[in-house]
């Protein structure tokens, strides 16, 4: 069997007893982090996304592929270095997708697909499996470079896919705080807490996968100090399971038949979310700048 074939042999038993011990455990302590329709549209964006991921491999390792057999440099370390080179895919495709994630929540068209994502008002682990249904068109190019390092498109996207698999467990609420020097080098609960809090002093940050370091480094960090408010700053009020996925297309849709010049239209699509050229709406840096006036 393919490594690909055993860490889908290996999750899903381990997601299914995750799941299944944080309802018993929610409702033991009545922590309230479930809810029925939630996490069956959680599960819904989850299959969708595979299939479509799915779909769509032919197109992603084929361009990863062309990239590798380009490549400025074709060092072969997976044959005779392969901790070395596990070590260097593993850190390059968390940092590129640290720049897709941080993408994703500056550029309205990109955060249209992945707005999914944050939808849920609850945090629980089928939430990490609400996935941006949409990313899988435009995923891969994040991860050239690295296929130009001179590693290949399977290799590359099986990092993906462990690094997800972690992420998988940084969905909930019963991890409360991790040892400092842990947090201080990965992505911990806490951490992915906050992003996925609509909390003004929250929004866009801890973008990381699997090491917090990029967040540092590039000013996106941010700790847990106030207890977090899950969702959007508007949330969908709906699960209709196509609504889910295409709600923020719509409003783009909307936007875009406003009667201001191309230019503005432009913005509209790649500009933050929020932005708006009469003020109407807010990003998520006018909005801490606003609460910061109002505090001060």
């Amino acid at each position: 069997m393919t490594r690909e074939t055993w860490l889908l042999i290996i999750s899903l038993p381990i997601y299914i007893i995750s799941i299944s011990y944080e309802i018993y455990l929610g409702k033991k302590k009545q922590l309230n982090n479930y809810h029925l329709k939630d996490s069956l549209i959680s599960l819904w964006l989850g299959i969708v996304g595979a299939a479509l991921d799915f779909a769509l491999k032919i197109i992603t390792l084929g361009v990863l592929d062309w990239c590798n057999q380009h490549a400025i440099y074709k060092p072969h370390l997976l044959t005779h270095f392969p901790v070395l080179a596990w070590f260097i895919v593993f850190l390059a495709q968390d940092f590129c997708f640290y720049w897709l994630h941080r993408t994703e929540h500056y550029s309205r068209l990109f955060w249209a697909v992945h707005s999914n994502h944050h939808s849920s008002e609850k945090y629980n682990f089928t939430v990490a499996l609400r996935s941006s249904v949409l990313q899988p068109f435009y995923r891969f190019a994040f991860y050239i470079p690295i296929a130009f390092l001179g590693f290949d498109g399977l290799t590359i996207m099986f990092m993906y896919a462990v690094n997800q698999f972690y992420q998988f467990f940084l969905h909930t609420e019963t991890i409360n705080r991790l040892p400092k020097w842990y947090e201080a080098i990965f992505v911990s609960p806490s951490h992915h807490r906050v992003h996925h809090a609509s909390n003004i002093k929250y929004l866009d940050k801890n973008m990381g996968q699997v090491l917090i370091i990029w967040d540092k480094l590039f000013g996106t960090y941010a700790e847990e100090t106030e207890k977090p408010v899950y969702g959007l700053t508007t949330n969908l009020g709906t699960f209709h399971p196509f609504k889910v996925i295409f709600s923020e297309f719509y409003k783009i849709k909307n936007d875009l038949k406003r009667p201001v010049p191309l230019s503005v239209k432009l913005k509209y699509l790649f500009n933050p979310p929020g932005w708006s050229h009469d003020g109407s709406t807010k990003t998520s840096e006018q909005l801490r700048s606003n609460d910061k006036i109002k505090t001060d």
